[in-house]
């Protein structure tokens, strides 16, 4: 509660559940409002003074609401005797989208319901035998200058008389009536920004009273002779009589004690996990901090230390010298490198980036792959900074792509015009992608061998179609199988019809030598045979079914997810396994260790036949001292970032967005 000309403001209630609408009684004297503290929002009544709310209703919500469906129980106004509140609620009507008015006795009893089908936002006339109401409710919808069915008038309903008068009558919105004795005030956006209007009863005219052209007027309400009411964050108060109005100067002084810096554990915020390349280490990502954790023995590190700012996405280099993630440090999401001690801290990109997804750096430890919000796919190189666009989607995101074992290809996931995801590979000499499955079958998922002989990748065709019981029409579920092709043409599929032939003569020493000094000379690089590649496909025999994370150790055997375990196919057995019942999980760099989640478990095991969790990783490490100051400055920052990096015109609208920032 402030003075109505500005001041010190004193707090009524310090309840951890939200308290919102108040209403002075006509007197006064006491506050009504709507509240949460004994679970389900109801209506409230608590001396002006302060002290112990008294509870007058008694009744259920639709639980589990959007936000834009608004609250329920809704304080509207008090009856002129001050022995009543009128409050709007839809515990009758169990329609998100309907909702009523009534009165709660401060003497108790059940609601008295107005003889109204439906109502929203109301004001009693002085003499209480009318009411201006709205008979939709959607002041909680955050879309402007919405001129549809649901855009609302104002209407006046007589107790006496029942009869229904429409006295706005817009295709704008018209929204909140104040009954402030011959006048009615109330908001409108039918000049493009919502605004204070007033109908005046006698000359049956309405005139706009406010002229606020950059941000809309919110929630007025009326009492004692003045409509307060928010204006870009700030209260007004405007007098009824001369119907001017002026900005109140309200100063908030307490302890704020969630302000103090104030160590907190995070274990229970972690968004992302990796491995080390060695299965001794793991990097966690929680509230926006980098921690590093032992395996077995050792400490946990913060190794970014850095409330202000939002650092994600870790993952290890193969060489295990270097951690790459995106961080919004400089005020853009950038990619950093840090040592695994957090020293040696460098930003690797530059310029204003969409938002960034995951990373992956090549085997090499010399490039990052990484896409962003606006459809493109880049690599950068660590030493020269340099970044080149691999390929930019005209349909969705790519976010699926893999590096080749030298580093020197890459394979990912675009879509064509049908949404179907089609595999490319692009050459890093060329600067050339190529598209190497159909667009006819949906493929995604590429990763390569370790040897580079194949590409390995999941793909919807096992067409085996259901009817349903009900309509008979066709369901087909469970099309995924993991297939492969060969990178080379001299190469045969692993599962190629074999048969037994006359054994040939031992190669010389001469002849061995001079094999071994041409393969050595195309080490460095490696060779892909692009025609007819799409004819070199074979499928791995597993059955179809519903797969996640395809990958391959450093043997080349193939690891994935199905059916929320994690399973293995062995390419020299034929052979698949069950290795441990889990679905989510990452191998190690050198191919040996495996990290997955069991629960609310993190493991780090040896990479085996068979994989039972033993002892978890010990998360207590993850805690740091917060600044929520600097927390919330950094969260403003990115809901502005976000607005712009996901909204589906790059240019805004047309918006000075730097400047609505």
């Amino acid at each position: 509660m402030a003075p109505i000309n500005g001041g010190l403001a004193r707090r009524i209630t310090v309840f951890d559940g939200i308290e919102m609408f108040p209403r002075f009684s006509p007197d006064g004297s006491k506050i009504a409002f709507s509240a949460e503290y004994d679970g389900n929002r109801e209506v409230y009544v608590v001396s002006a003074k302060g002290g112990q709310p008294q509870r007058l209703t008694y009744s259920m919500d639709i639980p589990g609401l959007p936000e834009r469906m608004g609250p329920d129980k809704i304080v509207m106004q008090w009856s002129r005797d001050g022995k009543k509140v009128l409050y709007r609620s839809r515990h009758e009507v169990w329609n998100a989208w309907m909702g009523k008015l009534y009165f709660a006795s401060l003497d108790g009893g059940l609601p008295e319901p107005l003889p109204l089908p439906s109502g929203g936002f109301a004001s009693l006339s002085p003499d209480g035998s009318k009411i201006a109401y709205n008979r939709i409710f959607r002041e909680f919808r955050t879309w402007k200058r919405y001129r549809g069915g649901q855009a609302d008038d104002i209407w006046i309903y007589d107790f006496k008389t029942h009869k229904l008068e429409n006295i706005t009558n817009n295709p704008a919105q018209d929204i909140i009536p104040m009954w402030a004795g011959d006048k009615i005030y109330f908001l409108s956006d039918r000049d493009h920004y919502m605004n204070l209007f007033v109908y005046n009863l006698k000359t049956k005219k309405t005139k706009k009273v406010t002229n606020f052209d950059k941000y809309d007027v919110k929630f007025p309400s009326l009492g004692g002779g003045y409509v307060a009411f928010e204006n870009g964050g700030y209260i007004y108060v405007l007098d009824v009589k001369t119907d001017k109005y002026k900005k109140v100067p309200i100063e908030i002084e307490e302890d704020y004690p969630w302000i103090r810096p104030q160590i907190v554990e995070v274990k229970d915020k972690i968004n992302s996990w990796t491995l080390s390349p060695d299965g001794k280490r793991a990097l966690f990502e929680a509230r926006g901090e980098i921690f590093n954790v032992p395996a077995r023995r050792g400490k946990t590190y913060d190794i970014t230390k850095s409330p202000a700012v939002h650092d994600r996405n870790p993952v290890f280099s193969p060489d295990g010298k270097w951690i790459a993630f995106v961080s919004d440090k400089s005020g853009e999401n950038q990619i950093y490198v840090m040592r695994p001690d957090g020293s040696d801290l460098t930003q690797i990109t530059k310029g204003r980036l969409s938002y960034l997804w995951e990373l992956k750096w090549s085997p090499d430890s010399k490039k990052i792959l990484y896409s962003d919000k606006s459809l493109r796919l880049f690599y950068v190189d660590i030493d020269s900074k340099k970044s080149v666009e691999i390929a930019h989607s005209k349909e969705w995101e790519i976010r699926d792509f893999a590096w080749s074992p030298k580093s020197d290809w890459v394979a990912y996931t675009d879509f064509v015009g049908n949404y179907f995801p089609r595999i490319y590979l692009y050459s890093l000499k060329e600067r050339k992608s190529y598209p190497i499955t159909s667009e006819f079958y949906q493929s995604y998922s590429p990763v390569f061998s370790p040897d580079g002989k194949y590409l390995y990748f999941l793909s919807d065709r096992t067409f085996k179609a259901k009817t349903g019981a009900f309509e008979w029409n066709f369901l087909y579920e469970k099309m995924t199988k993991i297939y492969g092709l060969t990178l080379q043409d001299t190469i045969k599929s692993p599962f190629a019809f074999v048969e037994d032939q006359t054994t040939p003569q031992k190669e010389t020493k001469k002849e061995k030598a001079k094999a071994k000094k041409k393969a050595s000379k195309k080490s460095d690089k490696l060779t892909i045979d692009l025609k007819g590649i799409e004819n070199r496909i074979f499928e791995i025999p597993v059955k179809s079914d519903n797969y996640r994370i395809l990958t391959v150790d450093a043997k080349g055997d193939l690891y994935y997810s199905r059916g929320g375990k994690m399973w293995k196919f062995d390419l020299a057995k034929r052979k698949e396994s069950k290795v441990g019942d889990f679905g989510l999980f990452e191998l190690s760099a050198d191919g040996k260790w495996a990290m997955f989640k069991k629960g609310k478990d993190y493991y780090i095991s040896k990479l085996s036949a068979k994989i039972e969790p033993k002892k978890p990783l010990n998360l207590d490490g993850l805690k740091f001292v917060v600044d929520r100051k600097a927390e919330w400055a950094q969260i403003y920052d990115e809901g502005w970032r976000q607005m712009r990096d996901f909204f589906y015109d790059p240019n805004m609208h047309g918006v000075d967005w730097k400047g609505i920032k």
